[in-house]
């Protein structure tokens, strides 16, 4: 059984009001499911049953270890429970009403038991003071529950038990291990037939599979170490055009190139505010040295989790004045980040990442014009890679936790949310708030993307930083000769090479558009005669001359074969050449996914193929 400790935070009642649709039909199923499994095991004591990202599921302890085997039983007796049409009930209770039914065993469950529900009764006590209690009731079965729901089970369209994982209560590892049972919902069986369709063609295209078999990057847990993907020259070749295609629209954009060390002192992140609590769990253990051998002063350095820092003192390394902002630094920089081993998934989630990283230092009336040259940037790049479906969740604060985990900052918190609300309203860009979400420094927008076949992607982030500038103490001179610190914009449009490849692969299925292909053009002969190889050979070093990856077949196979061959690699275009191409100066054009487009003259040829790169045509 796979192990997911995932937990997520406890939603206020505001949040819960705010369910979709789909959402609460998703959070009925899971009580649906619960009624099912009460039925089946009267013992099972549930803990937590949120919708989530994909459908939903249900924590439970039961002596029965639940197998997909299962699954029928538990969704035949679901059936039952949603044909009854059953009302959901919601009925407000006291504190000491919960407690007792919780001791009487009566919650997440059928009738009364001789033992308590035990998870029920730990949340109950938990819930702040003066935060309403409530019940929801299907039938029999009784729930601690804030809703919200359907109005009744009926309304549940389809739906699929899809697996079971184990999870501590709570997501710590001293609590109780629990069997975690995940289902989805929909409206209607033909948007669940559609959602598991997406899902088959997601497994075709997982990038790890993809990646080993084009020979993109590789995992050395042994050597290098877990999350710590080794680029192979394939991988690397499109990694340096992200970075070519980065370079460029930042340099047009007024952006100036820095290079920092991998390694800070902590003294470092002590000042932004990362160590010692914020940030410690996702940073490498720090070195300890001392700068000389009889020095009793030990030194402590961390591999840098983000590049922000390193910016700052560059922004500190020299006098500014308002005639020098926006001053706008760019790094492609490589950051380390300890997640947990059991959280890394090839490239989407790793412990080093190569990040297109930048920051913007502003002052507020240049906000608005810098954050939305920012938004522009993300649409330029959403049609050069043919992204047609996005959302920028612009995540805010949450007022009662200001001091704890935010910055204690009420005005400029205000201030700064409102600037960035301003924008996106102006610029029209598709937007959804998310309170409770930001930087601890400030508001934030992660920015969504969905994949061809309609799968969803965390690309890249924006934050907006007006606190941890002031800790380094950077300022610039104003107009009126007064030292003021700078607002600065954290963006990285790419994200990391890790995860943006990884999502770039599932996109195109590994058929990359000519600019982007690892091997964008192999010249293959029909026969290994030597005047043949050497037109070939001629041919290849003309692209190669013009920083075309070009490479030659000029083995003595079928050309089928080498034909065959070509194509799974997913070689962008084929360039097929047999005497009478020699004679006349043509080559046979083929190009992945199109076929056979005919024989064309080479210096044609060879024009549309640099044309199409510096075009950075689909």
């Amino acid at each position: 059984m796979e192990s997911d400790n995932k937990q997520p935070e406890r939603k206020s009642l505001e949040d819960r009001n705010k369910m979709t649709d789909l959402e609460r039909i998703r959070h009925s199923c899971a009580h649906v499911m619960a009624t099912a499994i009460a039925k089946l095991w009267p013992d099972a004591q549930f803990a937590a049953g949120p919708p989530v990202e994909t459908g939903f599921y249900y924590d439970v302890d039961l002596e029965h270890r639940i197998t997909p085997e299962d699954f029928g039983t538990i969704e035949a007796e679901m059936k039952k429970v949603i044909k009854e049409n059953q009302t959901f009930e919601k009925v407000i209770v006291s504190r000491d009403q919960a407690l007792a039914d919780a001791q009487k065993g009566r919650l997440a469950a059928l009738a009364e038991r001789d033992v308590p529900s035990k998870f029920k009764l730990d949340i109950v006590q938990h819930i702040p003071e003066g935060e309403p209690i409530s019940y929801y009731k299907n039938g029999e079965f009784v729930d601690l529950c804030a809703g919200p729901h359907v109005m009744r089970t009926g309304n549940i369209g389809a739906y699929k038990l899809t697996h079971v994982a184990s999870a501590y209560y709570k997501g710590d590892e001293k609590n109780p291990q629990l069997q975690r049972i995940y289902g989805t919902a929909f409206k209607n069986k033909t948007e669940m037939e559609a959602y598991f369709k997406m899902l088959e063609e997601a497994k075709r295209r997982d990038h790890r599979k993809i990646g080993t078999e084009m020979g993109l990057f590789a995992l050395d847990p042994e050597y290098t170490g877990p999350g710590l993907p080794l680029w192979l020259p394939k991988g690397a070749a499109i990694a340096e055009e992200l970075e070519k295609l980065a370079k460029e629209t930042e340099f047009l954009a007024g952006y100036v190139r820095v290079k920092t060390p991998h390694l800070a002192k902590e003294k470092m992140y002590l000042t932004s505010g990362h160590l010692p609590l914020l940030y410690a769990d996702s940073m490498f253990p720090p070195m300890e040295l001392k700068e000389a051998a009889d020095s009793e002063v030990v030194e402590r350095y961390y591999l840098k989790a983000m590049n922000c820092p390193h910016h700052h003192r560059i922004f500190a390394a020299e006098p500014r004045s308002y005639r020098d902002l926006p001053l706008r630094l760019a790094e492609y920089g490589t950051c380390y980040r300890y997640e947990q081993s059991g959280e890394l998934i090839g490239l989407m989630r790793v412990r080093s990442l190569n990040m297109n990283d930048a920051h913007i230092y502003c002052t507020p009336e240049q906000f608005a014009q810098e954050f939305n040259g920012v938004n522009e940037m993300y649409l330029k790049y959403f049609k050069i890679f043919g992204i047609d479906k996005y959302v920028m969740r612009f995540s805010t604060h949450d007022p009662s936790k200001l001091g704890q985990k935010f910055v204690d900052e009420p005005e400029l918190w205000k201030q700064t949310e409102d600037m960035v609300r301003e924008v996106l309203k102006k610029s029209g860009i598709n937007y959804l708030e998310v309170p409770n979400e930001a930087a601890f420094y400030g508001p934030k927008i992660d920015v969504q993307v969905w994949s061809v076949i309609g799968r969803e992607f965390t690309l890249a982030t924006n934050q907006v930083d007006f606190a941890v500038p002031r800790k380094f103490g950077l300022t610039y001179r104003d107009k009126d000769n007064t030292e003021k610190t700078p607002l600065c914009i954290h963006r990285a449009p790419l994200g990391t090479h890790e995860r943006f490849i990884g999502f770039l692969i599932e996109h195109y299925a590994g058929n990359f558009p000519l600019w982007l292909a690892p091997e964008q053009v192999r010249v293959v002969t029909i026969n290994d005669e030597e005047p043949l190889v050497d037109y070939a050979k001629s041919i290849v070093n003309e692209l190669r001359a013009n920083m075309v990856r070009a490479e030659g077949d000029y083995s003595s196979d079928k050309i089928n074969g080498k034909i065959l061959r070509a194509e799974e690699a997913k070689v962008h275009t084929m360039l097929v050449v047999g005497a009478r191409d020699m004679e006349t100066g043509n080559v046979s054009l083929r190009v992945h996914g199109k076929g056979n487009l005919g024989a064309k003259p080479k210096a044609e040829v060879n024009a549309d193929i640099l044309a199409s790169i510096r075009e950075r045509r689909p």
